[in-house]
């Protein structure tokens, strides 16, 4: 069984950083799709950015030059450094974890690529 806890959530005025961490534990190997999504109030889960192995990530076009994605394997860790915060950045935001190590760079920013997710952490940035 995989489970993700997220920690690092808080609230920051807008020009702020945050930086979000995801703990991965179970079977997970490096080729499995890792991803943070967010979700604000009365709006749709969208995908942030993903990770798989070393090389491929990917970032919706509203965090790029902001946001930066990695993972520490040895601590199985999934990180997201946030920059440059801005209030629309507002949101639950959750870790998750693609079962599949068949990757899709068309899915790695669906939320239904995603089988393991964690229970989330707010971020709120104030203008």
């Amino acid at each position: 069984q995989v489970q993700l806890v997220e920690s690092g959530g808080g609230s920051v005025q807008a020009g702020g950083s945050l930086t979000l961490s995801c703990v991965v534990s179970g079977s997970m190997n490096n080729h499995h799709p890792l991803a943070w999504f967010r979700q604000a109030p009365v709006k749709e889960r969208e995908g942030v950015a993903a990770i798989v192995g070393r090389t491929i990530r990917r970032f919706a076009d509203s965090v790029k030059g902001r946001f930066t994605i990695s993972k520490d394997n040895g601590e199985n860790t999934l990180t997201l450094e946030m920059e440059n915060l801005k209030p629309e950045d507002t949101a639950m935001y959750y870790c998750a974890a693609s079962a599949t190590d068949d990757v899709s760079w068309s899915a790695l920013l669906r939320s239904d690529y995603y089988n393991y997710w964690g229970q989330g952490t707010q971020v709120t940035v104030s203008s």
